[in-house]
């Protein structure tokens, strides 16, 4: 496969920096057009929707949070492990606003976002097993409805004072406990 010519990779550096600077949550492509100095044909070239855009710019956290996703579930106290990956996926969600639509999304654009996606659920489910085994965690909680809780706990951590996130976060993991 050729390379991509030099101002193909130029112009998707600029929309990803444009849209890097703007909210996730309501992203246009006309407006990361203007911001990036591009043709909105431009931009609709590199990503289809919105959403494929969010996930490029999602992509690097989401497999971050693949990682230590894996790095919890190879920890041997199921207790610490349930911690570890709650944390992770806090931080890293505070970190990329754009990772909490491409989690909750259940259309992707990209094979490789699915893919992290698929792991990603998987391993959760396997450290809430164990945790649930061990009587750690309530039996309802789920994957699903932790990752609906972790994505509430992101948002009041961003809607309260900078130094609440921590008590936020006892909350929910007191919550959760069996």
């Amino acid at each position: 496969m050729a390379e991509p010519r030099s101002d193909v990779v130029r112009n998707r550096g600029r929309i990803l920096d444009a849209a890097r600077a703007l909210p996730r949550g309501d992203l246009r492509l006309n407006d990361v057009a203007r911001l990036a100095e591009v043709g909105v044909g431009t931009v609709y070239r590199h990503f289809p929707t919105a959403h494929a855009l969010v996930e490029a710019l999602a992509t690097d956290t989401l497999l971050r949070m693949r990682d230590l996703t894996r790095e919890a579930a190879g920890d041997p106290d199921p207790a610490a492990a349930l911690e570890r990956l709650i944390t992770a996926a806090l931080d890293l969600q505070l970190a990329e606003g754009g990772l909490q639509t491409v989690l909750l999304s259940g259309e992707d654009e990209s094979d490789e976002v699915r893919e992290a996606k698929a792991e990603l659920l998987s391993t959760w489910d396997a450290v809430l097993g164990r945790a649930r085994r061990a009587g750690v965690v309530r039996a309802e909680i789920d994957a699903a409805r932790l990752q609906h809780l972790v994505c509430g706990l992101e948002h009041a951590v961003r809607l309260s004072a900078p130094g609440d996130r921590d008590a936020l976060l006892g909350v929910l993991l007191r919550g959760i406990r069996a």
